[in-house]
């Protein structure tokens, strides 16, 4: 396994060298100037507009700038903000506490919820709490992200007045009022993002013990006399989690890149306002830090599933 865990390293840098290189293409081509807010003003005159895109670099041509960009990216240095002209990582930095307190939970309690409900539901075939499930699972991830978070916002913010719909990034949890406020004002962006993943988890969870259950070897598990909670826990759960755990890291990296939707309809300043910020700016260096940072992720995540392949299938090996 080693062998084959340097083996995909290696494989790994020039696919994200290529993926780097595709990415810095196509924001340098794309319409758009970085300094067209300066543009519009009279105040700025000609010459300091030229000044200013010559100390960023804009007067070189694209490759040129993708190498300086590529090798500061080598010495950790992801650069500076066009429009703020603040160190990249800074602004980072200021976003990512705010995603991950939404985003992030959120993901963690579709986990908790999905894989549970999903087994017991394939378990209870066509009982009351599988159509239950079932129904809500459908609804959960037929209906977008933007109509349920509007859903909330009107029915427990506007009508009912129980939670804010604006998220207050400024709030510094000292004590228990305070927690609870940021628990309050948590709780929508949260339900929404759950609602979404915890549906399509169950469903993917849900579909792949029923593919497990009728097997042969199940059978001959059952007709060796193994309890049905052993042969559900110890045989069917570990083969029907290998889709589900495919699915589950691939969408691990979107913790990282946040909610593009749900961020800016509850108004949460993180990682994914910031990329559309961004792009209205065509704020590059920003722009390649999350994105590129969001490809890192996805190459990360699909080697950790190709080796816990090997661990929940033992007929997987690794030469």
């Amino acid at each position: 396994m080693s062998r084959y865990f340097i083996r995909r390293v290696l494989l790994a840098i020039p696919t994200l060298v290529l993926i780097s290189f595709v990415l810095y293409a196509i924001m340098s081509l794309a319409p758009g100037d970085p300094l067209s807010q300066f543009a519009a003003n009279p105040a700025v005159p000609p010459e300091v507009r030229e000044n200013i895109r010559r100390s960023l670099g804009l007067d070189q041509p694209w490759p040129i700038r993708y190498v300086k960009w590529a090798f500061a990216l080598s010495h950790g240095d992801w650069g500076y903000s066009f429009g703020s002209r603040i160190p990249v990582w800074d602004l980072l930095k200021l976003r990512i506490p705010s995603t991950l307190q939404v985003v992030g939970v959120a993901y963690i309690v579709s986990l908790i919820l999905a894989i549970p409900i999903g087994i017991l539901s394939a378990v209870k075939q066509y009982s009351l709490f599988d159509h239950i499930a079932t129904t809500f699972a459908f609804m959960g991830f037929s209906v977008p992200t933007f109509f349920t978070g509007l859903l909330l916002i009107i029915g427990l913010s506007v009508k009912l007045q129980l939670l804010p719909f604006i998220y207050d990034s400024t709030l510094q949890v000292h004590d228990l009022a305070s927690l609870g406020a940021q628990i309050k004002q948590s709780i929508m962006p949260i339900a929404v993002l759950g609602l979404f993943q915890t549906a399509v988890l169950v469903r993917y969870t849900r579909a792949s013990m029923l593919e497990n259950l009728p097997q042969d070897y199940v059978r001959t598990a059952r007709a060796k006399g193994l309890a049905e909670m052993s042969v559900i826990n110890r045989h069917v759960v570990r083969n029907s989690l290998i889709p589900v755990v495919t699915l589950i890291a691939l969408t691990a990296p979107t913790v990282f890149s946040g909610a593009l939707i749900t961020e800016q309809i509850f108004r949460v300043p993180g990682i994914g306002s910031l990329l559309i910020t961004s792009i209205q700016n065509n704020d590059i260096p920003v722009i390649m830090a999350i994105t590129f940072t969001f490809a890192i992720l996805v190459v990360f995540f699909n080697l950790i599933v190709d080796l816990l392949y090997g661990v929940l299938d033992p007929r997987i090996r690794y030469d």
